[in-house]
Formats: C-alpha cells, structure tokens, sequence
C-alpha cells in the first residue's frame, strides 16, 4: 500500500492553484512552485517525492503556467506512472501525460513510424526468452533455464547500454559483469538473437527506446514536432535511469532546460539492468543553474525504523554513499527493530508466521504486514508456513489485480446491473451503493464470511471483498454515488492499474517492494550469502546489496522485525552468521564506525542564474581566525570553537550541563544517538558564546537552519536561563 492510499481515497479536487499548496512542507512547497529551468530534488525514502511532484504539475497546470499538454512527466514501472495520473486527476490537473519511458517512446514511434520508415511497424514480443532460446539452438549452443534466463538479461543490458554483439566482451570486462557463459559465446547469441527477430520480423521492448532515439537523432523535423508537443518534462527515479533511457531524455529536450528529475542515489537497486546514479548525481555539473531540492523529512517511518535505516548508510562506501541523504522522522516515537535468530529457514518461517498471526489476532490488518526476501526462492518456505498458520497472503508481482479472471468477471456483473438494474430481483433489498455492489458480488462467490484455509478460493474471495471495500469508501466520500459512478471509477482505476487493497499478508522479494510501504515489515533471511548475495563480489555489488537492505528497511511504517537462520535446513551445520550490514547496529554486535552525510540535511540550492555550461562558481571564504589570540585556525573542532584549545576558555559549566542534560533527553526522545542532536563541540560553542538571539545562535558552527528551527527556542531559553519543558516538535 503507499501513501497515497493511506490518505482520504477519494479526496476533493482543491478549488484553486494556492489550494493545491497547501499541507506541503516548506521543502515540497519549494518543488512545487520551483516552474522554470532545471530542478533537481533529491528525495530520501518516505519524503513525500511524489506528493511533491505531482503538485508541482498540478501547480503549474492550475496557475496556468503550464499546460497540461505540454507535460510529460515518465517514470519507471506502469503502477507508478498509474499512481501519478490518479493523483493528478484528484488534483484538477487531468490531461497531464503520465507513462514510463517505453510507453512514451512506443506511442511516439507508433505514430511517427509510417512516415520515418514507411509500412506496418514490427511486432512486438512481450518475452523474449523463447527468441533467445531460438538463437541458441541457431549456434547450436546448449542452456539450461537458468542459462537462458541470465543470457537473456546479458541481452538486455547490453541493449540498454547500447552495447552491440560485437563489442559485449570488452563491455563486459569493463563493468565487472559476473558473466553466465564465455563472453565471446554470449556475443555469439547476442548477434543470433538479433537475427532471429530480423526474420520473423519483430521487436523487443529495448528496441522500441533504440528505434524512437534513431528516429529523433535522424529526423529533425520529427524531433522538432515532438518537442513542440512536450515542453516541460519530470522524471521519477532518475537514479535508476539507464544511458539508452538518458539518450532518449537529451533527444526529447534538444536544447531547453525545463527539466525536473526525482532521486535518491541510495536507493539505486537496478545497477544489473544497466540503471545508473550517475545522471542524478552529475545533474548539478550538466545544469549548473540548476535549483536543487533536499527532502528529509521522512513522514511514513517511525524514528527507530528512521535511525537503523540511517545507520546502514552511515556505514556505506562509494559515490552514491558521499551523497546520501540523512533521514529525520517527522512521527512519534515507535517500538525499537526486533532480531531474531534461528536455526534453520524453516524454523525462521515459523516463527515469522506466528508472529504475524498475533499481531493479526491483536488487529493488525493482515494487508498491512509484509514478508520481504532477498530472492524469489525463498517463497515457498513462507507460503506454507503462513497457510500452516491460517495466514491470508498475497505474491507480490503474481497476476495484476485487474487481470484476474474473478475482477473481470465482477467488473461485467457490476456494469450490467448499473445498466439493467432495475429489472434485476438481487438489487431489490438494495438501498444504498454498497449494499448494491455486495448484493450483485453475491452472485461471483462473494460471503460475509471468508472461505477457511488458503489457496485460490480463498483468493478469489480476497479480491471481491477489495471491491466490496472499494465500494463502502467511495460511498463514504460521495454521497449519492450511483453504481455506475462506480463503474466508471473502476474503469479509471484498471487504467491506471492502482488496484484497492487485497486482505492478505503480502510476500515479495526486496527488488519488487521497491515504492511499497507496510505497518509490519518482517525482513528474512537477513544472513551472510543472502544479504549481500553470495555472488555479490567486488565492492560496488556489495554496497548496492547494502541499498537493497536499506531500501527493505524503509518500507516500515512503525514495526520492523529483522530475523536469520544459522543453516539452510533442520538438522545442517549452523555455518551462518548474521550480515555484516547489522553489525553495530543489531544488539551485541560489534560497532562500525560511521561517518557523517556530505549532504545530508535537507534544504534548498539556487542554482547560478545565467549559467549553462559553466562550472559551478566557488565561493571565496575568509579564514576563521581564533577569537582569543586571533591565530588562523585549520583544525575542524578549533574552528567550531573559533578559538585554539590551548587558548583559555570562558565556557559557563553550568550552561554546558544543562544543554548536555536537555540533549540527552532530545536523543531519547527522537531515537538517535546524542551527537545528531548536536556535537560536544558545538554544545561547548553554545556555553561559550551564550547567545541571546537566533540570528547570534545561528552563526554557530554546527548549528544549521534545520537544527535552528528545531531546536533554537529550547535552546536560547536554556541561555537565558529559562527553564523548558523540552516540548519541541519531534521529527
């Protein structure tokens, strides 16, 4: 479930452009009115990045600056990219071209074909694992399932990486690919693969970005014509853009800058199918007059959840990790991460199942807990464990909820009796709208009471009681809603594939979970060879298996339960430890020393008005000199003291105390460790310079806009020698 379904499902479109502001942080505020030249928003886990987004649009579009024709706003999975038109409908800002980048660029070559090539446009082939079966046959090369599987996706990244057969080895070699056959067979099936579709005629979804960039980079005046349609561009998940997709963006553009890109560099998971941070991270570099955007305000996890996934980064390596972005909870304290450790996987289930039947028994919807795993094998331990259990579950990335032979079959009942109904003896009882829909679902299977046990009966009751629910809270929202508004809104919702909640716990690797949120997060499997992944050798595989784990990690709204097995099955050798990505951070386990975010507080960047290709200008400093003797200083902790420590100090200790004791009770409260409060150094600045005002407080080494926001009125009254209830807003 995300965020926009755990608020009003039917919200009232807001009645002007000022409207639509409102409830934004000053943070989202600013990307939403942030209309002209590059924008850049760097969006940690749980920020609100798509509320952002779509407010921006639905902003522009309102205030009339922008027109929602002109908008193509792309991301990356086709729920996504349904969540966003949802959200722009509710927003008044309907018309708006939502899509990922294969549908953009398909419908654009769809149209443009005729004219750019002539004739029919080739077929396109959803899977393309039987053509590379095909080609291997061809060569006369065995694969088995396995093979052929991870042939294919050297195929693909190869494609999205505009990598030709010919030059795939050297490629190859260069990324550090762990390769399933010889680098020279693979070109071999590579080269075979693209015959093949030559022959029959089709194409795959990696053509359709490489044949739209080929038809924009050859045909100026299409690529004219299509930038005249789209003006104004924003991209989601820019840090999980590939270089195939990045080309295709720079031809859409040409030579204008009304860009908005979304990202969070530590959250790049897809680094295998050719995804990269580097356009994110290297945006202020290509768009120097760019205003960059940093929301840290995590709104969906509770400080402890907050502080674990902080500490996994703290610990990271890499470029993506110099940029990462420290979270700062916006919700009340919650209960601390549970560990668990048992003996064999089996056991694990078990008791991940147990667990899950208490907190259900004690109220927990069971749609708003999750299992997450590292690899899709690890499932069917799961599945029986939770059906052992009398456990409801749902298969995340199984059958799309609209597509399911029983929602087909409902949506034709509930049209007809919205046409016909009044000659149908079901409806005659009927007084209000979801008496009507569950009066008609009746007649598909659906009862008061769910089926016993698990299994397709039981799912095919879990998706009639969605639309029974679906129903009640549109009824709640609009009164006098008729059947065939319902209808309607169903239609609105297949098209856009937002799906209402199934009641079941959901099952899902930590890849497919990726934009998901849950209260009850159960992580599994969290052990050496599974988390990082035995294959996971060099440092940058090791550090995207750290993102993966981060990312699992927040999609816990308030309950985190992180478990290992010592051994695969009862009765082995219990060889496993736990991963290393807990230690110092588990209980008992030793610490790692962290370091701090080069980023990390959220705030705004102008960017360099004027400038284009330019380098970023630097900012001349003037040397800080000790207060005392008025030596130049140069080490860090001198500079925040503005005085050499040799140098008497006129600290009041009685202040110090107080501040020490108030910072305490501030890291309690919020969950973090006390120097993410403030420093002991920066606590010594404060007892030295005693300051009276925000704007003397403020000149503080250590003490931000952020932290003078949050804290400067507890901590001027501390100064003055007020007493405070230390009641500041948590984040």
């Amino acid at each position: 479930m995300t965020a926009a379904t755990r608020s009003t499902l039917f919200p009232q479109v807001p009645d002007s452009a000022d409207a639509v502001l409102e409830g934004l942080d000053p943070e989202q505020r600013e990307v939403a009115t942030a209309l002209h030249g590059p924008v850049c928003v760097l969006a940690g886990a749980g920020t609100g990045k798509t509320r952002a987004i779509t407010h921006r649009i639905a902003y522009g579009v309102r205030a009339g600056i922008l027109h929602p024709s002109s908008v193509l706003a792309v991301t990356f999975t086709n729920r996504a990219a349904g969540e966003m038109r949802g959200r722009l409908r509710q927003l008044g800002a309907a018309g708006v071209q939502a899509r990922t980048f294969h549908s953009a660029a398909l419908r654009q070559l769809q149209y443009f074909w005729p004219k750019a090539i002539g004739g029919s446009m080739p077929r396109l082939v959803d899977r393309k694992v039987q053509l590379v079966a095909d080609a291997a046959a061809a060569c006369r090369i065995r694969l088995d399932r396995g093979e052929l599987r991870d042939v294919t996706a050297e195929i693909e990244w190869s494609k999205v990486t505009q990598t030709v057969p010919a030059d795939y080895a050297p490629a190859a070699a260069k990324a550090g690919r762990e390769t399933p056959r010889a680098p020279a067979e693979i070109a071999q099936l590579y080269a075979a693969y693209e015959d093949v579709k030559r022959e029959r005629a089709v194409i795959d979804f990696e053509d359709v970005l490489l044949l739209t960039v080929a038809v924009l980079q050859d045909r100026h005046d299409i690529a004219e014509q299509v930038r005249a349609q789209y003006q104004h561009f924003v991209v989601d998940e820019y840090q999980d853009v590939s270089p195939l997709q990045q080309r295709l963006l720079d031809l859409w553009l040409g030579d204008r800058d009304s860009l908005c890109v979304v990202g969070d560099a530590s959250q790049t998971i897809y680094s295998f199918t050719g995804a990269t941070p580097d356009h994110l991270l290297d945006f202020r570099t290509r768009h120097p007059g760019a205003t960059v955007v940093k929301l840290v305000r995590d709104y969906r996890s509770t400080p402890q959840v907050v502080h674990l996934a902080n500490g996994l980064l703290a610990q990271a390596k890499g470029r993506a990790a110099d940029h990462r972005l420290e979270l700062v909870s916006q919700r009340v304290p919650g209960p601390e991460p549970v560990y668990s450790e048992y003996t064999d996987e089996p056991a694990e289930a078990e008791g991940a199942a147990r667990r899950i039947r208490e907190l259900i028994d004690s109220g927990v919807p069971a749609a708003e807990i999750a299992i997450l795993f590292r690899t899709n094998a690890q499932s069917e331990t799961y599945e029986q464990a939770l059906a052992d259990a009398g456990v409801p579950y749902q298969l995340r990335g199984a059958e799309r909820f609209f597509d399911r032979p029983e929602v087909r079959k409902a949506g034709v009942a509930l049209r007809g009796a919205a046409r016909f109904g009044g000659n149908d003896s079901l409806l005659d009882d009927a007084v209000d709208l979801p008496s009507q829909v569950r009066a008609v679902l009746s007649g598909e299977g659906w009862t008061t009471q769910p089926p016993a046990g698990s299994g397709a009966v039981r799912e095919r009751w879990e998706s009639l009681a969605a639309l029974v629910n679906l129903a009640q809270d549109f009824s709640a929202a609009r009164p006098g809603a008729t059947l065939a508004d319902l209808v309607a809104e169903l239609d609105e919702r297949a098209n856009a594939q937002h799906a209402p909640t199934v009641q079941g716990v959901t099952l899902a690797s930590l890849h497919s979970a990726k934009g998901l949120e849950w209260d009850v997060v159960f992580l599994v499997g969290v052990a050496e060879g599974m988390m990082p992944i035995t294959y996971a050798k060099t440092d940058e595989q090791v550090e995207e298996e750290r993102r993966l784990l981060y990312v699992g990690v927040t999609r816990a709204r308030e309950r985190l339960h992180v478990s290992w097995a010592l051994s695969r099955s009862p009765g082995g050798r219990p060889s496993r430890r736990p991963s290393r990505f807990l230690d110092g951070l588990r209980p008992g386990s030793t610490a790692i020393t962290g370091r701090s975010a080069a980023g990390g507080a959220g705030g705004i960047e102008r960017g360099i008005p004027g400038t284009r290709d330019s380098a970023p200008r630097r900012v001349q400093r003037t040397p800080a000199r000790c207060r005392v003797c008025g030596r130049t200083l140069t080490d860090a902790g001198e500079m925040k003291l503005m005085r050499c420590d040799d140098c008497p100090s006129d600290m009041n200790e009685g202040l110090y105390e107080r501040l020490r004791e108030w910072r305490a009770d501030q890291a309690r409260r919020s969950g973090q460790p006390a120097f993410c409060v403030f420093t002991d150094r920066t606590l010594m600045a404060i007892a030295e310079t005693a300051p009276d005002g925000e704007h003397e407080l403020a000149r503080i080494p250590g003490v931000g806009v952020r932290k003078l926001n949050r804290y400067g009125t507890d901590v001027l009254a501390i100064c003055a020698g007020q007493f405070t209830d230390g009641d500041t807003d948590q984040d």
